[in-house]
């Protein structure tokens, strides 16, 4: 099993404008409580996590009306280096892809600071991976749009397409090829996306749910 999750350290980076990661102190048996306690406070775009549909289309799925079944099952590691990751990244692969490839583009397994030159993936390339069969893109960067878009066209390809997107994947040690995918975003309700652990098995270790609506 790999961990393909970003440890929430103290001081991790967030998007610019996002609250800071805090776990504050609660109880604590030291002081002569009954038990140790935290609380936590994130954005719901910290670290690695799942966009929901409404993060980025305002009709569209909120967190908890997306099943868990994107989520799990086959997924292809590619290694892909931008600055804009485009269909060129899949020469070479088969015609018919798993249903989630995530892209490992280069990003440290840890982040002192927050990256403000990332890879960022071209529209074309998620039109691509549609066709190809891929419900769910992952990438190591912390947004599939660069820091500076405005027009946030790689979200914009996903809402066309409906694939869903993790973010912020730790893929550093991981080498190219099938495995299976198990990424968990913490169930809140009404929200835009939230954090999520995610890990790799070896392909065939997971059954494969059903297709997505089926």
């Amino acid at each position: 099993m790999l961990d393909i999750s970003r440890q929430l350290t103290p001081g991790h980076p967030t998007w610019p404008g996002d609250p800071p990661f805090r776990v504050e102190p609660g109880a604590r048996m030291a002081r002569g409580d009954s038990v140790n306690t935290g609380e936590l406070r994130t954005s719901t775009h910290t670290g690695t996590h799942v966009d929901a549909p409404w993060h980025y289309d305002d009709t569209g799925l909120r967190l908890e009306e997306v099943g868990l079944d994107v989520y799990v099952g086959r997924c292809l590691v590619v290694t892909a280096r931008g600055p804009l990751v485009g269909p060129e990244a899949l020469e070479g692969l088969p015609e018919s892809l798993p249903p989630r490839l995530l892209l490992h583009t280069g990003q440290p397994a840890h982040w002192e600071t927050f990256p403000e030159d990332f890879a960022a993936l071209a529209p074309a390339l998620i039109h691509e991976l549609y066709r190809r069969g891929v419900q769910l893109v992952g990438t190591d960067s912390p947004s599939v749009d660069p820091l500076t878009s405005k027009t946030l066209d790689a979200h914009a390809a996903c809402r066309e397409t409906g694939l869903l997107i993790v973010e912020g994947l730790n893929l550093s040690t991981v080498p190219d090829g099938e495995y299976d995918l198990l990424c968990l975003p913490l169930p809140l309700a009404g929200v835009d996306g939230a954090p999520a652990r995610a890990v790799l098995f070896p392909a065939g270790t997971l059954p494969e749910p059903p297709p997505v609506g089926g």
